[in-house]
Parts: structure tokens; C-alpha cells; sequence
């Protein structure tokens, strides 16, 4: 594995995609608004002065889950209403890269400099690897970025040491910091896939942001009531995780035919 070329293809990618205004756009406004929102909930319920009486309002199975002894109804509330946004920070490391990942290759195939590259001594497996890294570091940068941006949100907002803890407990450091590059690198990695396989830049972005359908299900579900994700759920999808990204690259590897783009493609 020669390092090396990676970081050339890196580079590369960062210094066409960059170019665009949409995809900085997408990069930077996604995670703000993402942080906006359960910051907008902690300042609002707080300023409502919500007490016991809206513990009715919270399923006792996200009380027990969710919050330690000594909080009151009022901050139980607030903590089940920001940890459904968990499920959206999640979500962020996929949509991010998504534009770009899916335009990487047939992009390339269409302004015809993807073949000009195949034919240099690059390896199949580098090539693919420096276009992942290309994608999956801006949206794991923008992630931690918009995390970090709550984290003081949420300290400067709240007073209480107890809720503070509560609402940045261990379950975000796991999702947002393990994984969130997980699910950034199997949606790099499906997108590879689909742009590899295709010829039209929009045809690609469309169906390569399938993968995120069913983690908007799972956090129309959580907002339903029909789970609760806690550490060991989140823990759960993290080993998952790992194994689905294994199999997609290796597949993403296997999908990839230079030879047809080099003799057949047009």
C-alpha cells in the first residue's frame, strides 16, 4: 500500500470538489442547523420553567433510561427531547459526504479524466481508499465540529452540573466519536459502489443516499417510542458497523472495473 499516492489522490479530490459551492454549503450549514435545533430545545424548556407536572408527558421506560436520580420532570423532559436529536448527529457523517463521494468517480468518467488516472501505476485498492478518505474526513471533521459547538452550547445553557451530564453522557461520545466514522465510511463506500457503476452524476447522488433511509427510520421509531438508544444499542450498531464496512469494501473493490472503464465505457 503506498501511502503516498493516496495522499495525492486526497489532495486531488479536495482541490476539485472544494470548488463547489454546494457541497461547501452542505458541509457547513447541515451541522449548524443540526446543533441549532436541541440547543433551541435546551433554552426554550428551560426558559418555560417546566416542572414534575410534564413527567406524564415522557414514557417512564425513557425516564429510567435516560435520567439519573435527582432530576426533576422538567429536566427528564429536556433530556429525552435532546437525546432524540442523537439519532440526527448520526446522520450527519452520511449525508455530508454523500455529494461527494457519489460524484467522484462518474464524475471523473464524464469530464473524461478518470481514465487518464486508471492508466498510471495505481493500485485499484489505493485509488478507492484515497477517494473514501477524500469524503469521509470533511464529514467527520464537520461532525466533531458540530458536536463540539453543542457541547459548549449545552454548557453555556444549562446550569445544573447533574443535567449537563445527563445530556452529554456516555452515549454521545460513542455515537458521535466511534460511530460517526463508521457510518461515514459506509456510506463513502456504497457511494463508490453506485458511482462506479453508473454514468450520471445525479442518478448517482440520488440512489447512493438510499442508505441513509433506514436511519431516518430508526429515528421516526425512537421518536415513537418503539426503542430507546442507550449505550448498549449504540454499542450494538458500532460492532455491526464495523463488519458491513469490511464487506462494502471489499465489495466497493470488486464492483470496481477499471478495465471496462478504460476499453468500453463512454
Amino acid at each position: 500500500m503506498n501511502w503516498h499516492k493516496i495522499k495525492v489522490i486526497v489532495r486531488k479530490e479536495w482541490a476539485e470538489v472544494f470548488k463547489n459551492r454546494m457541497v461547501l454549503f452542505t458541509v457547513a450549514f447541515l451541522p449548524l442547523l443540526m446543533t441549532a435545533i436541541p440547543l433551541a430545545i435546551i433554552y426554550g424548556t428551560g426558559q418555560a420553567g417546566m416542572g414534575d407536572s410534564v413527567t406524564s408527558e415522557v414514557p417512564a421506560q425513557a425516564i429510567s433510561a435516560m435520567c439519573p436520580p435527582g432530576l426533576k420532570g422538567g429536566e427528564c423532559f429536556q433530556v429525552f427531547m435532546v437525546s432524540q436529536f442523537m439519532m440526527m448527529f448520526m446522520i450527519l457523517p452520511m449525508a455530508i459526504p454523500g455529494t461527494i463521494a457519489a460524484y467522484s468517480i462518474v464524475g471523473e468518467k464524464t469530464t473524461r479524466s478518470l481514465e487518464p488516472l486508471l492508466a498510471t501505476p495505481i493500485t485499484t485498492a489505493e485509488l478507492l481508499i484515497g477517494k473514501c478518505l477524500s469524503a469521509v474526513i470533511p464529514a467527520v471533521i464537520a461532525t466533531y465540529g458540530a458536536f463540539a459547538l453543542f457541547a459548549l452550547g449545552t454548557w453555556i445553557l444549562v446550569a445544573n452540573r447533574a443535567l449537563l451530564s445527563a445530556l452529554l453522557d456516555a452515549r454521545w461520545l460513542i455515537a458521535i466519536v466511534i460511530v460517526g466514522p463508521l457510518l461515514a465510511t459506509l456510506e463513502v463506500t456504497f457511494a463508490l459502489m453506485v458511482s462506479s457503476r453508473v454514468s450520471d452524476p445525479r442518478v448517482a447522488e440520488q440512489i447512493s443516499m438510499v442508505i441513509i433511509v433506514p436511519l431516518l427510520a430508526g429515528f421516526f421509531g425512537q421518536m415513537a417510542g418503539f426503542f430507546i438508544l442507550d449505550r448498549n444499542l449504540i454499542l450494538l450498531i458500532a460492532l455491526v458497523l464495523v463488519g458491513v464496512d469490511v464487506l462494502m469494501a471489499y465489495f466497493a473493490t470488486k464492483v470496481f472495473q477499471r478495465e471496462a472503464i478504460l476499453t468500453r465505457w463512454k
